[in-house]
């Protein structure tokens, strides 16, 4: 369902009625799909793609900021998705002794990290690019490597290691 807006120009915006996205049984239905097809365990993520379409499916409705880790074997296939940390509107505590702690209770070898921003930018903050550094580093003590960090929001969620912050 979409809300529109007439802009003072006169064109009309859509506005996306996240409370009703969540409620929708299709959308809910093509999340399990999704997670059937890619978060089963033995599946390998072979697409970047699907893995940012997947997390923005699953983060994009979020109206306070919440941050997830994909929990994945040596083979990169999935063992988990866990949203571990939810905030406010415009921040979260993360924990990298959390963090750590569940990778060694999965027993993985990789990690993917996301997080959405509610306000729909997609743009690192020094923060996330903080958060980002101590997990990697805390995670290297163990031998688990991250993968990739998200950033989702409006448009097309930001990678951090396609622009090489990894």
């Amino acid at each position: 369902m979409s809300l529109s807006e007439t802009v003072s120009d006169g064109t009309t915006c859509a506005l996306v009625d996240y409370a009703s996205i969540q409620e929708d049984p299709l959308i809910r239905q093509a999340i399990g799909v999704l997670e059937e097809r890619l978060f089963r365990r033995g599946a390998s993520l072979t697409s970047p793609t699907a893995v940012r379409e997947y997390l923005r499916l699953k983060l994009a409705s979020e109206a306070l900021e919440v941050f997830a880790v994909v929990f994945l074997d040596a083979q990169h296939c999935v063992i988990a998705y866990e949203q571990m940390f939810r905030g406010t509107i415009d921040g979260a505590a993360v924990y990298p002794r959390a963090v750590v702690k569940r990778a060694i209770e999965h027993n993985c070898a990789a990690v993917i990290l996301a997080h959405c921003h509610p306000s729909g930018s997609t743009e690192p903050s020094q923060a996330d690019k903080a958060i980002t550094t101590r997990l990697k580093s805390a995670l290297e003590l163990v031998d688990v490597r991250v993968l990739d960090h998200f950033i989702i929001g409006e448009g097309v969620p930001f990678s951090f290691a396609e622009v090489g912050l990894l």
